[in-house]
């Protein structure tokens, strides 16, 4: 708390503020400061206001001990001076019997007689104040079920009783009643009770969240997968890191256990790791751990009881020893209730939870579907439904035959040559090698030249180009030092190539396309001199600086987009296909075949390119390399892309996703083939199948290295699964994302980590989660702000921020992002959003505060009409709707909310004007008919004039009844009617 209150407004104030905290040590602290303060004014009842914040931060932040303590104070103050309690606080008083009892139960050094004897007095109350006691039933049954004892007995005399205004609301005992039914083994009842709450007819505070939790097995058991998958993303949402809903997320971690998911269950439980420390009530502990450790048994009965787990603070764990731990705490406390209620109760219920079998073998539950394997420290496994990888191949015993087999392999570019050189680089690494005193294997720092080789070309593959550049260089080195200069000038000429890939310091940079061209161009002028002064370069060797110029120019092409690169990329594929086809090198000739191809397509050649890869497709399919059939498959698929012939892409990509599966994972690069893939099932209309293949993308190339082109596709899934309306599996993809720890840590591009923010900001909003969202924006836009080189961004972040502040009533701090939004604006202009932001402000506010807004409202839309004048001036045309009208159509919609109906009619006269009567084609008929019915219910309602509105609304019928406009005359002839009855 800044600054301790000083007069009992201040109080009121910062015990309003704390309210809209989320739930923690920081709202906790500030409600015992703010009781503290309290204390000084002498007065009962904002000490009272003070004391209830106080018990509600002890309550929801899972600190059951401290709650009833607070509200004994409170009672106490409630006898001795009843009179300052006006029947709110009342209400209030009598309502927090039940929060005390429910405290009382989750401690299990509470004595069973206190507990009863608490509910006695809470009837005791009850009656005295004339209260019906129907809530008193209900938490005596509470009692019952905890305990297990009497549990039939109690329910039907709280079940049986009418609700009162103290009853817990109608989700919270829907709940209960459905749990009783559960507890009876009637699942089909148990779903029938919760069908209210779980289909969102019922809600409060802990609902569905908590009826969610509870009813993922039931469904399952039902055979409902799709409803538990869906409620399994929105309910776990609902309770996760939430210490006073510890229960619940333990029960979406045993959910996860019994369905196959148990790697999204270690990352669940990752991401609640809070809840081993500041979960302080010993019931929520209970249940929590207890759904940790069906997780954790699973796991380790798959054989996975050595993979990292996250649990309690101070040491690292495994899966197997956090589960010893788990299980130790977790008995004792089922042990302690027990004891206390003289019951087996709680260990019963806790040993059925950890002998529940699997309800399913898979359940998809994520669109970022994961294995123990994927997990795990080891090798990444297969991507799901993705052919299997062909077996590694034999690796020679001999070390000599290794070196030869390896050389050999990679001379033809033969996938298999990874797995040799992994093994020789575990091999070389090892203190004790011996390298083979043979001619044939050459000295050890040619070894070390094609194992540093090796790994730039990974580099490469990964864009870390600096990192290519530095051990190519050092390749070099080792090769002039092995006495082998015609490597060591290739190396160089690699180097050379990589330097020029390198991205520039700025992106944005005007001549940042000129200076990469000129150095592909310096490259390749070094490459052809390499070429020339390099002394025993043999035909094989030869033939890769040609691939290696080749490739420059075609780099070159690609980079600049100009085509009088073009000539010079073709000439040097061509000496390439010359040069191999003369000393028969199948895979250069290949090569060079690829590369004219992507030389064609990129000059716009797109029929050649076909013809060039279908000649190439007949070679491979009749004389190999094999291994080169995906690679040609992909290329096709991506030009046929480019000649508009989806189904034709699509079948060549799927056909070389197929085949690459017969080759060792990793070695072809079939990311960029799903991803592709994915274009091509957008192309056919198949979103849900693009979305599959962009995942199964982002996945392969984060298993692979290729973190950032990862973190983009997933970007790219997740506003695909955004767009598609799939708002949970669009939060939990990007929860999951969020959560990987180069991103976790900030070591990601702080952009490309702005923008999967943005989009899950975006799901939240779509999901009605309005709070969540406007904290996320309200962060981004802070941070954005320092964006100098971006200020676009900024606008567009600061300017759906302010949205959602008027959306949450928040107009104050609404204004302040967007000053902030039309300031970066005139840096670099973002008519159309800037202009959509202030008019939707402005419909909020006097939507919401009526005739009192109007001048802030207004305001927004002067400010709107000044960006519009801007557009004007800078010929700019809006993508969306006009802006000029647009702004007439706002005018009117503000100044009717605000009772202004004179102005609003006018404002709504000039929107028609600025429009024009729509015609055959136009695309604005939507807004015209929506402009006409406005202006009908202003004039016809509220202005009580309908002949006129009449007349214009059957005018408009007639028109848009003779362009065909069926959709948009429905409320039109609707609005006519219900004027001419009131006539």
């Amino acid at each position: 708390m800044p600054t301790t209150p000083q007069t009992t407004d201040e109080l009121y104030q910062a015990l309003q503020e704390n309210d809209q905290r989320p739930y923690g040590r920081t709202r906790t602290v500030t409600a015992e400061e703010l009781v503290d303060a309290a204390e000084q004014f002498a007065e009962t009842v904002p000490l009272v206001h003070a004391l209830l914040e106080l018990q509600e931060a002890y309550t929801y932040g899972s600190e059951p001990r401290k709650s009833p303590v607070v509200f004994a104070r409170v009672l106490t103050l409630f006898d001795e001076r009843p009179d300052d309690f006006d029947d709110r606080l009342r209400h209030t008083v009598f309502w927090r019997f039940k929060w005390v009892a429910n405290a009382l139960r989750a401690l299990p050094e509470m004595p069973l007689a206190s507990l009863r004897q608490w509910l006695t007095e809470m009837r005791d109350r009850y009656e005295k104040a004339g209260l019906g006691l129907q809530p008193y039933y209900g938490q005596a049954y509470q009692l019952a079920a905890h305990t297990g004892e009497d549990a039939a007995l109690a329910f039907d005399l709280w079940a049986g009783r009418s609700r009162t205004q103290l009853s817990d609301c109608e989700a919270c005992e829907i709940c209960e009643r459905a749990l009783y039914h559960l507890g009876k083994g009637d699942d089909e009842r148990a779903l029938r009770a919760w069908e209210p709450v779980l289909a969102g007819k019922e809600s409060c505070q802990e609902e569905p969240a908590r009826s969610i939790s509870y009813a993922l097995l039931p469904l399952l058991r039902a055979g409902r997968t799709d409803d538990a998958r869906r409620l399994h993303l929105a309910g776990y949402r609902g309770c996760r890191r939430n210490p006073s809903m510890a229960g619940e997320v333990g029960r979406h971690l045993e959910f996860c256990a019994l369905t196959g998911n148990e790697a999204r269950g270690l990352e669940l439980l990752a991401e609640n790791r809070n809840l081993f420390e500041e979960v302080d009530s010993p019931l929520e502990q209970l249940a929590f751990l207890t759904g940790v450790e069906v997780l954790l048994q699973r796991v380790e009965l798959l054989g996975h009881g050595a993979l990292p787990a996250t649990g309690y603070a101070g040491r690292t764990w495994t899966v197997a020893g956090l589960r010893t731990e788990i299980r130790r705490r977790a008995d004792d406390l089922a042990a302690r209730f027990d004891a206390r209620n003289g019951t087996a109760a709680h260990t019963d219920r806790r040993t059925a939870r950890l002998d529940r079998a699997p309800l399913l073998d898979t359940l998809e539950l994520t669109l970022r579907t994961r294995s123990l394997d994927d997990v795990a420290p080891a090798a990444p496994a297969a991507v799901p439904h993705s052919p299997a990888p062909a077996a590694v191949p034999a690796v020679p015993e001999s070390t000599l035959e290794l070196i030869l087999r390896a050389r050999e392999l990679h001379e033809l570019g033969h996938p298999e040559a990874d797995a040799l050189w992994a093994r020789l680089r575990t091999l070389a690494a090892d203190p004790d090698y011996t390298h083979p005193e043979d001619p044939e294997a050459g000295p050890l720092a040619r070894l070390r030249a094609d194992l540093l080789m090796d790994r730039s070309n990974d580099a490469g593959e990964k864009d870390q180009f600096a990192v290519a550049v530095a051990l190519q260089e050092e390749a070099a080195g080792l090769y002039d030092e092995a006495g082998d200069p015609a490597r060591a000038a290739l190396a160089r000429a690699g180097a050379l190539l990589a330097s020029a890939e390198t991205p520039p310091q700025n992106p944005l940079d005007p001549d940042a396309v000129e200076v990469k061209t000129a150095a592909l161009t310096d490259a390749h002028a070094a490459m052809v001199r390499f070429q020339e002064e390099t002394p025993g370069l043999t035909p094989k060797l030869e033939a890769r600086l040609l691939r290696l110029r080749a490739t420059a120019l075609g780099l070159r092409l690609q980079g600049s987009r100009d085509k009088e690169y073009a000539a010079p990329a073709l000439a040097e594929a061509d000496l390439l296909l010359a040069h191999a086809t003369l000393h028969d090198l199948p895979g250069q000739i290949s090569g060079a075949r690829l590369l004219r191809a992507g030389n064609h397509a990129l000059s716009g050649e797109l029929p050649a390119a076909v013809e060039e890869i279908d000649t190439l497709l007949e070679r491979l399919r009749a004389e190999g390399p094999a291994w080169h059939v995906p690679r040609a498959l992909a290329l096709r698929g991506r030009i046929q892309l480019g000649l508009g012939d989806a189904q034709a892409a699509h079948a060549d990509l799927t056909e070389g996703i197929r085949l690459a599966g017969e080759w060792p994972a990793g070695t072809l690069n079939t990311a960029r083939m799903y991803a592709d893939l994915a274009e091509a099932s957008m192309h056919l209309r198949r979103p849900d199948e693009a979305l599959r293949h962009l995942t199964r993308s982002a996945e392969l190339d984060l298993r692979h290295g290729s973190r950032t082109d990862a973190f983009c596709t997933y970007s790219n899934a997740a506003q695909l699964t955004l767009d598609l309306e799939r708002v949970e599996d669009c939060i939990a993809l990007l929860d999951s994302v969020l959560a990987e720890p180069d991103i976790a840590s900030g070591d990601l591009d702080d952009r490309l980590t702005a923008q999967l923010r943005l989009i899950r900001a975006r799901a939240l909003h779509a999901g009605e989660d309005l709070k969540a969202a406007t904290t996320e924006f309200v962060a981004l836009a802070a941070e954005s702000a320092g964006w100098d080189d971006d200020p676009g961004s900024h606008a567009m972040i600061a300017s759906e921020t302010a949205v959602l502040l008027g959306e949450s009533g928040e107009f104050g701090r609404a204004r302040e992002a967007v000053d902030q939004a039309l300031a970066a604006h005139a840096r670099e202009p973002r008519y159309e959003q800037l202009s959509s932001c202030l008019r939707e402000l402005a419909r909020l506010q006097a939507q919401q505060q009526g005739a009192e807004g109007l001048t802030e409202a207004l305001t927004f839309l002067t400010d709107a009409g000044r960006v519009a004048e801007e557009a004007r001036a800078a010929a700019y045309e809006a993508r969306g709707r006009a802006l000029d009208p647009a702004l007439a159509y706002e005018y009117g919609r503000v100044n009717a909310h605000a009772g202004a109906y004179e102005d609003a009619l006018t404002a709504l006269h000039q929107a028609l004007d600025l429009l024009g009567e729509p015609g055959p084609e136009d695309d604005h008929v939507g807004e015209w008919a929506e402009c006409v019915r406005l202006s009908g219910v202003v004039e016809g309602v509220y202005l009580e004039r309908p002949a006129p509105a009449l007349a214009r609304l059957d005018a408009a019928i007639h028109r848009l009844t003779g362009l065909g406009h069926k959709e948009e005359t429905g409320p039109l002839v609707s609005l006519a009617a219900r004027l001419r009855d009131e006539k």
